[in-house]
């Protein structure tokens, strides 16, 4: 057979050596996909050339490398031969053959090779993450596990500050205690780190910083356990010995009412202007309840018909307790402005415009109208901060008490009486103690209510309080001299 000439393809059938001619002269033939010419320096280096389409009039062209693996024929693409050069394709095809002869596909090395940049990338942007940017990942997660208190302490321990208070416009908040963490990578929150923002926070306020160490341990704990986040978390950072002391350690309180101490203490609380307020206080010691169940006590929680009341219980989640005749009878005397039996301090505006509108809408509520526009203080709309007016109060009357000590009160009071302790603790909402009351004693309502009758008639009566059920309801009541 004759030689071929310069300008003629060259035969696919046998190899050659390549160069740019041979290269350039190479074509598909009418009717095939694809054809290979082989190369003759480079065992395994082949030019690939494609048929002409829309999208590439020419065809395409492109240097590859083929050899068998395990009895199977592999093709690999090395590149465009507008891209590359005959050598280095050469050069890389002798670079593939090498692994080829060690065994080893080298597509999936390549794969290998991309798995391990995408998982180093990984950890790096993993490495980057804040804390603020975790702990807005956490709280969301986390919120549908959470009572409205609990979440509202994640929010605020964490909050920049420096914004006008609500009540306060001209003061601005202060930055929540664990503000300066937030902008620390995560990797970076270790024992050290913590026990120096430890030391610096507590100066000032020790109490939320070990409110705030409680809740960094478990956000710590949590983030140990994500699979995105745990390489770069240590869950031990907030447990550390040298942090826990730099806060220090909570003071027990024993604030708490002395039986000679109810009559000056009533007669401040209902001095208070607020009917609101003093109502709520009165009604917090004799029921025990804490100070945000019975602020969150609806209209709707409250059946005056079978005098019981439905609290919102943190530990299982509502608890039905007696409406007793004095609470009933300050509950009664309460505007009813919305939804909640403690509404938040209003303010009256009186807009004569809406005066007509307004007492034709509460005549068909079968209501009667308020004699201007309310507005509520309080974001919720229930009553949110009665400690001012109560620690005025109790300055007057020459206590010192928290509201949470009206809590403590009424567990004190109650040893007066004759109440056994499973009756007081189950009004108070505490957990059943003991094998008896966890599994074996139920009380209902209207056995508690004999013993809470008893109780909150025994308080007034050392207060000095004239109650008389029969009294139009309001908050003034007559006292024994």
């Amino acid at each position: 057979m004759g030689r071929r000439s310069k300008t003629e393809a060259p035969d696919t059938s046998a190899a050659i050596e390549l160069t740019m001619g041979v290269i350039e002269r190479l074509t598909c033939p009418e009717g095939k996909s694809q054809v290979f010419l082989r190369d003759t320096k480079a065992p395994g280096l082949r030019i690939r050339a494609t048929p002409p389409s829309g999208k590439n009039p020419l065809g395409v062209k492109a240097f590859v490398f083929e050899a068998k693996l395990h009895r199977k024929t592999i093709r690999r693409t090395i590149g465009d031969v507008r891209a590359w050069t005959i050598e280095r394709a050469r050069q890389e095809a002798n670079r593939l053959r090498v692994t080829f002869d060690e065994g080893d596909d080298p597509r999936e090395l390549e794969r290998q090779r991309a798995l391990e940049l995408a998982a180093s990338e990984l950890k790096r942007a993993a490495a980057q993450v804040t804390v603020g940017e975790a702990w807005v990942r956490y709280i969301k997660e986390r919120k549908p596990h959470w009572g409205p208190r609990n979440y509202d302490d994640h929010v605020k321990m964490t909050q920049e500050g420096g914004k006008p208070r609500s009540r306060q416009p001209e003061v601005l908040t202060k930055p929540g205690p664990l503000a300066p963490l937030m902008q620390m990578r995560l990797v970076d929150v270790t024992p050290g780190a913590v026990e120096t923002w430890a030391a610096s926070e507590a100066k000032d306020r020790p109490a939320r910083v070990r409110l705030a160490l409680r809740l960094l341990k478990a956000f710590l704990r949590w983030a140990a356990a994500e699979q995105d986040l745990k390489e770069n978390t240590d869950p031990t950072a907030a447990s550390a010995k040298k942090a826990r002391e730099a806060a220090g350690k909570a003071k027990p309180k024993d604030d708490c009412l002395q039986r000679q101490q109810l009559p000056a203490w009533f007669a401040r609380v209902r001095e208070i202007q607020n009917p609101v307020i003093a109502a709520y206080l009165q009604c917090l010691l004799i029921t025990g309840a804490r100070r945000e169940e019975l602020a969150a006590l609806k209209w709707a929680d409250v059946d005056l018909q079978w005098s019981v009341i439905d609290l919102r219980d943190k530990i299982v989640g509502r608890r039905s307790v007696p409406l007793t005749p004095y609470v009933a009878h300050l509950i009664k005397g309460l505007p009813r402005h919305n939804e909640w039996v403690f509404p938040s301090s209003m303010v009256i505006e009186m807009d004569p415009k809406n005066a007509a509108r307004r007492t034709r809408y509460h005549a068909r509520k079968g209501q009667q109208a308020p004699e201007g526009d309310i507005k509520t203080r309080s974001v919720s709309g229930h009553i949110a901060e009665p400690s001012i007016a109560h620690r005025q109060a109790c300055a007057a009357a020459g206590v010192e008490l928290t509201l949470h000590g009206l809590r403590r009160s009424f567990a004190s009071l109650c040893e007066w009486l004759d109440v056994p302790g499973g009756i007081g603790a189950q009004i108070q909402g505490h957990a059943p103690q003991g094998v008896r009351e966890q599994n074996y004693i139920r009380r209902p309502v209207d056995l508690l209510r004999v013993h809470h009758n008893k109780i909150e008639a025994w308080m007034l009566a050392q207060a000095g309080i004239d109650f008389n059920a029969e009294v139009p309801a309001g908050r003034h009541f007559a006292a024994v001299a």
